[in-house]
């Protein structure tokens, strides 16, 4: 069951949540970006909204989606792949420093994530374990044509690169 819609504020902070959550298992959320092109910023934020209970719609997925496409295709995507393709030419500490622009490039991301997240208004489900209601994760993986599913498919397959 949900309660009404309302404007929710988040601060920068739901990052620190993110980011424990992709420490758990990065090669599993590395295997969702390479195999499926999904997101791991945008993965990690439904999985966070999710657990605050706080959903928001299809078409919100797609403004969210749609606010960091044009940087991550023009500039994120294209230096990743530079930094894959550069890696056996670099020592360690050259490929650090490419590590590190790239991680201000996703921080970048995060920002205008959180921007667009915080121009939204969702809808806070009761936390009922018997809720029916479409998950963030599930509205974000169908547009992509993923199942939920998936993410149990992809933490017990082996040998999912972490480039």
């Amino acid at each position: 069951m949900s309660r009404p819609s309302h404007h929710q504020t988040f601060s920068y902070l739901i990052w620190r949540d993110c980011e424990q959550n992709y420490s758990i298992n990065p090669k599993f959320y590395m295997g969702l970006q390479d195999y499926y092109q999904v997101n791991v910023n945008l993965l990690l934020l439904a999985q966070y909204l999710d657990q605050q209970h706080y959903v928001l719609t299809q078409q919100q997925w797609e403004l969210l989606t749609g606010a960091i496409e044009q940087w991550e295709e023009n500039v994120l995507q294209p230096y990743r792949r530079l930094r894959r393709i550069a890696k056996v030419h670099l020592d360690s500490e050259e490929y650090q420093k490419m590590l590190d622009v790239e991680l201000i490039m996703e921080r970048k991301s995060q920002y205008m994530l959180l921007h667009k997240l915080n121009l939204l208004q969702g809808t806070t489900l009761d936390a009922e374990p018997d809720n029916t209601e479409p998950s963030n994760i599930q509205h974000y993986l169908s547009l992509f044509g993923l199942d939920v599913s998936i993410m149990a498919e992809l933490t017990t397959q082996a040998g999912l690169t972490n480039s």
